[in-house]
């Protein structure tokens, strides 16, 4: 074990200024935000949250975009200025604190202004068009909490005045096309149109009067003439309103919409069209409130936007999917898909880059990782999957679920090979396949902290030793090259070693520390480990001695990897950074800054070229490994830009980096 020369210590390196790590591609939407997608006026990009991120994406190619960091929590609200030129973003934060909105820069990404009024949420944004002295107002609505309506000058960043919304809940604010003082909010059992004053800084309410009628509104549309506007309700019927008397019209259509109409827009040829909570996105005659056309989407329809003139349109539903509608045949095309929950695991197949594969919710889906198309989407309703990994042929792909079994998939079809029943009770959370193709064995661990070998056949599934050493749920299993060992890191603050040839223990590594990732060096003269207690570790696997200690985050670490050389590996976790270390000097080279939630899971591509790493917030980012980013602001500087950009010129800010990508030709989706 000639790596073992440094001793027994903890060691701690006066670290260079690492570099940053370009960030290739992001694969997220954050569904759930409603009014979330929106189609730039250029018609060349798509603005979209993605957890504490506001996302710019060029619709060129699917590698092309920009980020907006500032937000310290999820984004709760995004609107675009009808010039094109202001991005406002409101967030969510913790009870009695207050909300920050941020107006940003849309060509610089550069941080405007930061206001701070609302406690909470924000609930929703619009801007104004310009008035005659070429003032851009915004009005800010806040959440359940908060309640007030509030009027900003988006060009200085000072608040005019402000009023409670209403007695209830009110979901969302709209300023009139020709108008930039009259405003429409609604929400629960309300609906009013305000009238703005700005020399004597007052807003006024009207409400609007829908006679015995008792509704939920949650979205609304205006003509471009401001004489009427079209309401859609949680009932599922939309309501059209004079704005001249704030009186309604008429109710419609008489088939309501299932779950309620979620969204609403109306497209130059003077038709609605409505998005409802059930996946159903309609043309509506704006004449009588019928239902000309009907199709159907996957998901809950919280984002319709229209650019080009009206003749293109983006849907975005809450279960991550964008979709492209041409409004002359209004046939929906699928563009982008992602996971809209958490996801739990991401790996590549043994010595094959061009793909990987991730897992979510109840979701198991392989990605193209050139082009970032999902190629394959594996559902079992009901549970939840929490690891994923291929066989060593690539022939199975082989995962653990919630209900604490194992299941088996062919990587092309999705087909399912195999089911093993009760593998774990409470279930399966950490999978590893050996590397003997002739034996297919896998090793499964479970949140009982058991740790099981798996025969594995066409016919049968035969469990050849169940080992019960760990008092806590078993994180991470890795196998050594000959087959001949195995580690486990488990919550219990032990990793153990098992001798496979007589599957009995063979050492065990010991911290106070819930062990989250591990990892064999691959000349597997020393074991990796990251855990609750922000340390990576070095050990010695034969006395189980830790040989090195390395301070590598300032929060919990929640997984590693290892290029095939194991010169650099990979850290990542709860600080939402990528990190890649120089292993030989515990020195971290590059910092990836691209997640908004915590990291659970990285994995090197087999031809050490990528890195994937998987977040909390749902959102897949693939980086360029070992190649460092151009013009783009450190992490600090991020954190700076918001809280301190009223003390500098917001043109000199950070501007995120827009990589490049050249995308090869081939398919990728056989192997």
């Amino acid at each position: 074990y000639q790596r073992r020369v440094r001793g027994s210590l903890i060691q701690k390196h006066a670290m260079a200024e690492p570099r940053h790590l370009q960030l290739d591609a992001v694969i997220g939407f954050e569904g759930k935000v409603q009014t979330g997608l929106i189609f730039h006026p250029d018609g060349q990009h798509l603005i979209y949250p993605l957890g504490q991120t506001i996302v710019i994406r060029d619709l060129a190619t699917s590698h092309s975009q920009r980020f907006l960091h500032g937000h310290t929590d999820e984004v709760s609200t995004v609107t675009l200025s009808p010039c094109g030129r202001f991005i406002a973003s409101g967030q969510v934060t913790h009870m009695g604190f207050t909300a920050p909105i941020f107006v940003w820069d849309f060509e610089t990404g550069a941080i405007l202004h930061k206001l701070e009024l609302h406690k909470v949420l924000v609930q929703s944004l619009a801007f104004s068009i310009e008035d005659e002295q070429g003032i851009i107002y915004l009005a800010s609505l806040g959440g359940q909490d908060d309640c007030n309506l509030v009027i900003w000058n988006a060009l200085t960043g000072d608040p005019i005045c402000g009023s409670p919304a209403s007695n209830d809940q009110v979901y969302f604010v709209r300023f009139l096309n020709k108008d930039p003082f009259s405003l429409v909010t609604g929400g629960v059992y309300n609906l009013r149109v305000w009238s703005l004053d700005t020399t004597q800084r007052k807003i006024r309410p009207t409400d609007v009067n829908i006679g015995q009628l008792r509704r939920v509104f949650n979205c609304v549309t205006i003509d471009d003439d401001d004489q009427t506007l079209y309401a859609g309700t949680m009932t599922g019927d939309i309501l059209q309103v004079g704005l001249q008397r704030c009186l309604m019209k008429q109710v419609g259509p008489k088939t309501r919409f299932s779950q309620g109409v979620t969204s609403i827009l109306q497209t130059p040829s003077g038709h609605l069209i409505v998005g409802a909570g059930d996946g159903g996105l309609a043309v509506v005659s704006k004449a009588k409130l019928s239902i000309v056309r009907n199709e159907k989407l996957q998901g809950n329809v919280t984002s319709l936007t229209l650019g080009n003139q009206g003749h293109d349109m983006f849907a975005g539903t809450k279960d991550g999917n964008i979709y492209y509608v041409p409004v002359a045949t209004f046939v929906p095309e699928l563009r982008n898909t992602c996971h809209f929950t958490r996801i739990s695991d991401v790996c590549f197949p043994g010595g094959y880059s061009e793909l990987f594969a991730t897992c979510g919710g109840s979701d198991i889906r392989v990605w193209n990782s050139r082009n970032c198309v999902e190629l394959l989407r594996i559902q079992v309703p009901n549970v939840e999957v929490h690891c994923v990994n291929f066989t060593m042929d690539g022939t199975q792909i082989i995962s653990g679920w919630s209900d604490g079994k194992v299941r088996g998939f062919g990587p092309q079809s999705g087909k399912l090979l195999f089911v093993i029943n009760d593998a774990h009770v409470g279930g399966c959370t950490a999978i590893a396949c050996m590397h003997d193709q002739m034996q297919k064995r896998i090793i499964t661990g479970g949140s009982d902290g058991q740790v099981r070998v798996w025969q594995i056949t066409k016919q049968s599934q035969t469990m050849v030793a169940s080992l019960k050493d760990h008092s806590g749920t078993v994180n991470c299993i890795k196998v050594r090259q000959n087959d001949a060992e195995c580690v486990s890191a488990s919550d219990d603050g032990s990793c153990i070693i098992y001798n496979l040839q007589v599957y009995k223990r063979a050492a065990s590594l010991q911290a106070s520390t819930f062990f989250k990732g591990i990892m064999y060096h691959p000349d597997e003269s020393q074991i990796v480990t990251c855990g609750t207690d922000r340390k990576v570790t070095y050990w010695d696997p034969l006395d189980g001695s830790a040989i090195r200690v390395l301070d590598a985050s300032e929060d919990e670490i929640m997984t590693l990897d290892i290029t095939s050389e194991g010169e650099f590996f990979v850290s990542a976790g709860a600080d939402k950074l990528v990190k890649v270390w120089h292993y030989d000097e515990g020195v971290c080279h590059y910092i990836g800054v691209g997640h908004s939630g915590t990291v659970n899971k990285v994995a090197i591509s087999p031809d050490q070229g990528l890195c994937v790493s998987v977040g909390q917030e749902g959102a897949i980012c693939i980086w360029a490994l070992g190649v460092e980013a151009e013009d783009h602001p450190s992490h600090e500087q991020d954190q700076e830009a918001a809280q301190e950009h009223e003390d500098h010129d917001p043109y000199d800010e950070q501007q995120s980096y827009e990589p490049e990508y050249d995308e090869p030709a081939g398919q990728g989706d056989e192997f």
